[in-house]
């Protein structure tokens, strides 16, 4: 009998495992976009915001800190501050006129939606939290991008005129959220609000996602939000698209697409990842760098150097590429993942399909 039972156990504790396995493949085909929370905090103000907004969904968290420590921003009337601010101003487009910050090991490439909190400087977004969006300013192109502000008492007009700036191509979620002096300590309950007004990437949103397929590999490209993503995903949405495409000029890979798109051309200086359209009907898959008019269409999400030049098969001609919005799954078969589709929101009410900001799922908190 005692055999019996710990055979028995045996099968029960393997189809529980198989079970699970099966349900963390499908969990990680149908989560929401992932989400990075990245703050620069001098006097701990937006460290406490962040844990704040950490506590409310899921996302990753990353800090902004300086390569020269313990600096005294505030001393002789606020003059450490305001060099570094007049440093920036005058001469905006280059990296040396910005604090030298420390590297991070979370890469914005891998996430759809970053939200950024700073505080401000003099009406200004404080110089660190510049250098950050500057550094980072191309790969947060076509990514989903959200600004908290947090200040004594000044309007926050500025430091977002600031942040556009330094990130053009972003894409924004929605209003910026100042959080001053008098309502720092209610700020779980603004952000919890603010949340809810803005416009999340999630990534089963077929809109803002596509993906190229290069001999079985398949990779995704975040989609900048103009017309010319909106009228290929109107095209894509009919059938994924063959293409040939050769390598020119040992920076790119490009082909015709076989029909044109609206073009919004603007003089920029294409990296590797880069997705743009070339002349209204060529589409560009940059592995290396070029300075030209474009139409810029997205970018390539987790690969770099050797892998992005691999992928692409830099140096080739007659490269056959399909574009998609649907991601191959390589599950052949999932049975039944006993996963809820329903959400309901904080408050415990059965959530709308389109309602956006905080909902929980299957006990989690995800942002839609």
């Amino acid at each position: 009998m005692k055999q019996i039972i710990m055979l028995l156990s045996a099968l029960l504790l393997t189809c529980c495992s198989q079970e699970s396995d099966a349900q963390a493949e499908i969990a990680r085909q149908t989560d929401v976009g992932s989400t990075l929370i990245v703050y620069y905090s001098y006097t701990g103000n937006c460290r406490e915001i962040a844990s704040s907004l950490s506590s409310l969904i899921e996302a990753d968290v990353a800090e902004v800190l300086t390569v020269a420590e313990n600096q005294d921003y505030n001393a002789n009337g606020y003059k450490l501050g305001n060099d570094l601010l007049n440093a920036i101003n005058s001469n905006p487009e280059n990296l040396g006129s910005y604090p030298a910050i420390k590297a991070i090991d979370k890469d914005v490439s891998n996430y759809d939606n970053i939200i950024f909190i700073t505080p401000l400087w003099h009406a200004q977004m404080a110089a660190p939290a510049q250098t950050y969006l500057f550094q980072n300013r191309e790969k947060l192109a076509g990514k989903r991008l959200a600004l908290i502000v947090s200040s004594w008492s000044s309007g926050i007009s500025t430091v977002v005129s600031n942040a556009r700036r330094l990130v053009p191509n972003a894409t924004w979620a929605g209003e910026a959220l100042w959080i001053n002096h008098n309502n720092h300590s209610s700020r779980a309950s603004l952000i919890e609000n603010w949340l809810q007004t803005q416009n999340f990437q999630n990534s089963t949103d077929m809109t803002q996602k596509m993906y190229v397929t290069i001999d079985g590999q398949t990779e995704t490209v975040s989609l900048t939000d103009n017309g010319a993503t909106q009228s290929l995903v109107a095209k894509l949405q009919e059938s994924p698209l063959a293409l040939t495409l050769n390598s020119s000029g040992g920076f790119e890979i490009w082909g015709a697409l076989g029909f044109s798109l609206p073009r919004s051309d603007e003089q920029m200086n294409a990296q590797p990842g880069d997705v743009v359209l070339y002349n209204g009907s060529n589409i560009c898959l940059f592995y290396g760098t070029n300075s030209w008019s474009y139409t810029r269409l997205g970018k390539i999400e987790s690969l770099s150097g050797s892998k992005l030049n691999a992928f692409l098969k830099a140096g080739q001609t007659g490269i056959d590429v399909t574009l998609s919005l649907t991601k191959p799954t390589g599950i052949a078969k999932t049975g039944t993942s006993g996963r809820s589709t329903k959400a309901y929101t904080l408050h415990g009410t059965l959530a709308q399909t389109e309602q956006k900001g905080i909902v929980i799922q299957n006990g989690k908190k995800i942002i839609k």
